[in-house]
Order: structure tokens, then C-alpha cells, then sequence
């Protein structure tokens, strides 16, 4: 299909036909990946940050459901050691794990729970991973996916 080259604006681009946007379940608000060789669909299974930030959170949540806050910080301070060791480190990571050794369960909920910026930032970067199992961590993604 060619599609002419039109002014939008300031711009110049392009008008992509409604049937075509369908077949690629993409709408108004969705968008769409420009490469080198031209416009495609979003690639499958990648998830808009949105998404993404909902997942993590999702998980998060069940992290907090099934064990204690105890138990979180614990596995926050022995995942950042040995990332530490392994020469792997951000800077969220001394944020986890200043929050992690203050001890308050609040300020740890608010962490993994929360939807302010601080917490959204702080998420793309969980150090409590490990605790859920390997299928229900599959099954909160494959919902993700859905």
C-alpha cells in the first residue's frame, strides 16, 4: 500500500487508513513503532509503560499479600549484596535499600505500592524479586499480555 506524503502542520507525514490501523488492533492514543524501514505494529509482548508500571505493581501487591515486611526487606538486602558483589548497581538501589534497612513498613509499602512518581521510578527497579514463584510470576504476566 502507498501512502502519500502530506503537510500535518508544521510536519509533513503520513495518513494511515483506519482498516489498516484495525488489522494492527492499534487506535486513536495507541502508537505505532517507526523504524528505518518504515511503520509497524507495537512487537508483541511489549508492554506500553503504563502497562509495564501496572505489572510491576501487580506484583508487588503480591509480594505484600503473601509475605511479611520482614521478610520483603530481607530479601531486598540480600539481592542488593549480592548485585553489589556482581559489580551490578543503580542508584535506586541505595534508595531500596535505605528504605529497607529504616525498618518502616510504611515507607516500604509506599515503595512498592505507591502511584506517585517517586514509587513508579523506584519500581522499575524491584530488588524484591525472588520471593514469588517462577508460575505465578508467568501467570501476572501472562494477564499483563491480555
Amino acid at each position: 500500500m502507498k501512502l502519500g506524503i502530506r503537510r500535518i502542520g508544521n510536519s509533513l507525514g503520513v495518513i494511515l487508513p483506519k482498516p489498516l490501523l484495525e488489522s494492527w488492533a492499534v487506535g486513536e492514543g495507541d502508537q505505532v513503532e517507526a523504524t528505518p524501514k518504515g511503520l509497524r505494529p507495537p512487537t508483541k509482548g511489549e508492554l506500553a509503560p503504563q502497562a509495564l508500571d501496572d505489572l510491576k505493581r501487580s506484583i508487588a501487591l503480591a509480594v505484600v499479600r503473601d509475605f511479611t515486611p520482614s521478610q520483603v526487606r530481607a530479601q531486598i538486602l540480600a539481592n542488593l549484596h549480592r548485585w553489589r558483589e556482581q559489580g551490578v548497581w543503580v542508584s535506586a538501589y541505595d534508595e531500596w535499600r535505605d528504605i529497607a534497612r529504616r525498618g518502616d513498613d510504611g515507607e516500604l509499602f509506599a515503595a512498592m505500592l505507591g502511584r506517585d512518581d517517586t514509587a513508579t521510578r523506584l519500581r522499575e527497579s524491584m530488588p524484591f524479586v525472588g520471593l514469588l514463584a517462577q508460575s505465578e510470576v508467568r501467570r501476572l504476566h501472562e494477564e499483563a499480555a491480555a
